[in-house]
């Protein structure tokens, strides 16, 4: 196969480049250049949104082609236009985002969608993504993938999340763990999406898939022993009830990555059907897999996760563990 890769040099499009590669594929790489793309790959370099960005991409054909764009829309219509005659199928590394809240829980790809203007020039992460979708679907039709992820996690992670809570547990003491222990969490190793959209274009799919781990096949308990097994800390998790977390002022998701209570936004998140892609072959392996080999990279690159540029940085600020842990022991 020769593949293109739109992206490439961070985290998903990075994982993806490297499967490939492992695979004995033909792997080009177009960036900007701010990175170094994985060793093997051919580079292309260009600039989406500048005048001329696509020049490099005016020649070359490829089978496929795999977009982790999550910007600007018309940018995707772009380079599915010129790209058309020369490539085989186009897959999107979209997200469940696009879909309209809040959606029920074990909704699948037929839930409804929020609007959104393919030629946009961006506003929102969920209407770009759903326009993304849409530039692409007018340009190739039945050649198109939409590869809706969820929460993805695992080496090379540049959101902070996993990295954070990995972190912190390796500091060892009492920490602050939301409850409940067995509250369902769904996301998707950033290795394992690479293997499905892989295998994916390779099979020739199309149309939109859910990609995100089943329900069930992790807790946030999990998530948490995992990672003080992965450090080897011995730090003690103290857990709260969400009314606990509530009364001291932390913020789901955000100051307490990963995690949100349960309710309307968690079944949102945390409980789409997946049936779809499993049935095409997603295979998710155990969290205490991912957190492991997340860990293991952080301390190859000496303990910090580089965040994506212009991302508001995730976890407790200073003083709110004291509080949270306050409230726990009350």
């Amino acid at each position: 196969m020769r593949l293109l890769v739109l992206g490439g040099t961070e985290f998903v499009g990075r994982t993806v480049v490297e499967d490939a590669l492992e695979r004995g594929w033909d792997v080009t790489v177009f960036h900007r250049g701010t990175r170094d793309a994985p060793a093997g790959a051919a580079v292309l370099h260009g600039d989406r949104l500048a005048p001329g960005g696509l020049e490099a991409l005016a020649e070359g054909g490829w089978d496929a082609v795999v977009d982790t764009w999550s910007a600007a829309p018309r940018a995707v219509g772009e380079a599915a236009r010129l790209l058309a005659d020369r490539v085989g199928r186009y897959a999107y590394v979209s997200s469940c985002s696009v879909y309209a809240f809040p959606s029920a829980p074990g909704s699948d790809e037929d839930w409804p969608t929020v609007d959104a203007d393919p030629g946009s020039g961006g506003t929102d992460y969920a209407a770009d993504k759903r326009g993304g979708e849409l530039a692409g679907e007018a340009v190739f039709g039945d050649r198109f993938l939409s590869v809706r992820a969820g929460l993805i996690l695992g080496p090379y992670e540049n959101i902070g999340r996993l990295p954070w809570w990995l972190g912190r547990i390796a500091r060892g003491g009492r920490f602050p763990a939301p409850g409940p222990a067995d509250l369902p969490i769904q996301y998707v190793d950033a290795r394992d999406l690479a293997a499905w959209t892989l295998d994916a274009v390779a099979a020739g799919l199309s149309g939109p898939f859910n990609l995100v781990s089943p329900p069930g096949h992790a807790t946030f308990g999990a998530l948490v022993g995992a990672c003080t097994a992965a450090t080897g800390s011995g730090a003690e998790p103290v857990w709260l009830t969400p009314e606990q977390v509530a009364s001291v002022g932390a913020e789901p998701w955000s100051q307490l990555p990963v995690w949100i209570p349960p309710g309307e936004l968690h079944a949102s998140l945390h409980g789409n059907d997946v049936s779809r892609a499993v049935a095409a072959g997603l295979r998710c392996r155990p969290v205490a897999e991912t957190v492991a080999d997340t860990w293991e990279w952080l301390v190859s690159i000496g303990g910090t996760a580089p965040l994506r540029p212009g991302r508001p940085a995730v976890g407790l600020p200073d003083g709110l563990e004291e509080r949270l842990l306050a409230a726990a022991d009350r």
